[in-house]
This record gives C-alpha cells, structure tokens and sequence, in this order.
C-alpha cells in the first residue's frame, strides 16, 4: 500500500517506460513510411480509430473498475479481522479464568495471522507480481513473508511440536482455527466457560473462518481471464492502429503551416499517438497492479501491517510490555 501523498511523475514515467519506448517505434513506423518514402495508402479513416478507441475505453473503464473492488474488498475483509481478533482478545482475557489457557488462545490467534498471510502471499501463475516492471520496483519497499520463513515466525507463538504437526498439512490457518475450537470445547466441558461464554467464543470463531473464506476467494479466482485477455488484445490493437489513424489528420494541417514545419505537419503524430496510447496502456497497467490485492505487489492490501497492529493491541490486553514495532513504511510503501 502506497501511504504517502501520491506516487511522484517520475516514478510512474520509469515504472511505464517499456510501454513509452514500444509506443515511440509503433508510432515511428508509420510517419517515417508516409512522409520519407511517400506511401500513402497505409493511412486509415480517422473514424475506425475513433470508434474502436470508444470500445477500448469503454472495456478498460470495466477492467479498472472490477480491479479496485476486488481490492477494496480485500481491505474491508482485513478490517473485519481487525475487529473480530480484538473482540477474540477481549473474550479470551476476560472470560477464560485460566491465564496460561487465555494467553494460548490469543497466541494461537496470532499464529493463525502469521499463517493466513503467508497463505496470501503465495505466488499464484495469473499474478503479475513477476513481471519485470514490477519485480524491479521491489528493492524500494519490503516483503515480511519473503524475508522470513513461516516455521520461524509461528516459533514466536506455538510449540515446536504444534508447529512440526500443523506444517505437514496444506491449509495452515484452518487447522489453527480447529485447534481453538477444540481448545473452547476442552475449556466448556472443564467448567472454565459456560455455555453462553461457550457460543458467544464459537461465534468470534466461525468468523474468523469466514473472513479467511473470503480472502482465499480473492486470492484463489483471477479476474476472469476472458475479460483480462480481450481487453489486453483491445489496447494493443488501438495502440498499433491509432498512428496509422492519424496520418491524415495532421497531413491536412500542412495547409495551413508556414515555416520549416510545413509538409511535414504529419511527423506531430508521434508524439500525440505515443501520449493518447500511453494513457490507454497506463490505465491497463494500474488495474493490472489492482487485480490481485495479496500478490506482493507496491498496491496491495497491507496485511503484514494490519497482522502487527493486531498482535501489538492483544499483547497489550494481556498485560505485555515488551511488544513488536509497527511496521513502518518504506519509500511510502508498507504491506
């Protein structure tokens, strides 16, 4: 997540260059072809350009759309978990009577964080995390799950024994959640809760389950790739055709130029079809960047972040004083 004002021109210009060089050639063709060897029958209806930059637009709006809202639903999702671990941390404190079994109960919970965004940041194959204008961009921000392993950082709140047994199986998170709610049973049939204690504890739970549900939907279903694929093909048959479009369009200016510029007006169409087609491919950029809110990515939901702030409110629940700094932004840029 980016937490400063706004990315600087700069930074977006060299995150977009590789387009901006490509657009130059794909413009450059076309001029050097009809004003230096005078062929001029490349050149196309302005209206064909016109009304498939429409469609384009109209398709790149949709994509941008349906990428923000799969992001901000993963913002509200985290957020959701923000208020039911500290509900969970509450319950735990001050309905459990046994100390050593409320601090297990809120360490587990920690270790189900540490699980489930390890489980975010997998990589998946439709994820543009790899990409080389956004691997680059990598060395400006940190990734807390690519810096340590999992074991090491479930060692913080579990046993070695628990953490031997829960790595053997795929799904971490859940098996952490069964594990609190055999805990609760345990604690009911004991005498430590009663029933209302009980259901109220199992209720925080089922949450719990159901925002990681809900996160494993958004991280685990792509944007549909029928949308993601016409609307690539779309931007790039507009960037290639929109030059060709434009010939005659400033050809016709040359009657009405006096000066050095006059018979060569059409050279103008290099630098406005690169502008025009760099604010369609940018546009396909940033919702590509939106598309996928766990991947690693500079735009992605701060789930390492909202994890600490969690684990930094329930410590202080319990009494601790010595806890974990909040993770701060680097370069404006914190996950």
């Amino acid at each position: 997540m980016h937490s400063g004002k706004s990315y600087h021109i700069g930074e977006f210009i060299i995150w977009t260059r590789r387009n901006i060089f490509l657009l130059l050639l794909i413009g450059a063709v076309p001029v050097v072809l009809f004003d230096v060897f005078n062929i001029y029958w490349i050149a196309i209806p302005w209206t064909v350009v016109a009304l498939l930059g429409t469609a384009t637009a109209f398709i790149v709006g949709f994509k941008n759309t349906q990428a923000y809202n799969r992001t901000w639903e993963a913002r509200q999702i985290w957020g959701a978990i923000v208020n039911s671990s500290r509900s969970w941390g509450a319950m735990s404190k001050n309905m459990v009577t046994d100390d050593a079994k409320s601090k297990e109960l809120i360490y587990r919970h920690f270790a189900w964080l540490t699980a489930l965004r390890y489980q975010m940041r997998d990589s998946r194959i439709w994820e543009t995390a790899s990409k080389s204008y956004n691997k680059e961009y990598r060395k400006y921000y940190r990734i807390p799950e690519k810096e340590t392993t999992l074991e090491l950082e479930l060692a913080k709140y579990l046993d070695q024994e628990e953490i031997d047994a829960l790595l053997k199986n795929k799904n971490r998170a859940t098996q952490l959640l069964a594990k609190q709610s055999k805990l609760l049973r345990e604690l009911l049939d004991s005498g430590q809760l009663d029933t209302f204690q009980y259901i109220e504890m199992q209720k925080v739970l089922n949450e719990f389950f159901d925002h990681q549900g809900k996160s494993e939907r958004i991280k685990n279903f792509p944007y549909p790739r029928q949308f993601a694929t016409i609307n690539t093909f779309f931007i790039r048959l507009f960037c290639f055709l929109l030059p060709f479009g434009m010939l005659f369009e400033f050809s016709k200016m040359n009657d009405y130029v006096e000066g050095p510029m006059k018979g060569h007006m059409v050279w103008l169409v290099l630098p406005f079809s690169v502008l025009i087609s760099w604010v369609f491919t940018s546009l396909e950029q940033v919702g590509e960047s939106a598309e996928n809110p766990f991947e690693g990515s500079a735009n992605d939901v701060p789930i390492s972040q909202i994890s600490r702030t969690i684990e930094i409110d329930l410590r202080e629940m319990l009494g601790e004083t010595d806890l974990p700094e909040p993770l701060t932004p680097m370069n404006n840029i914190v996950l």
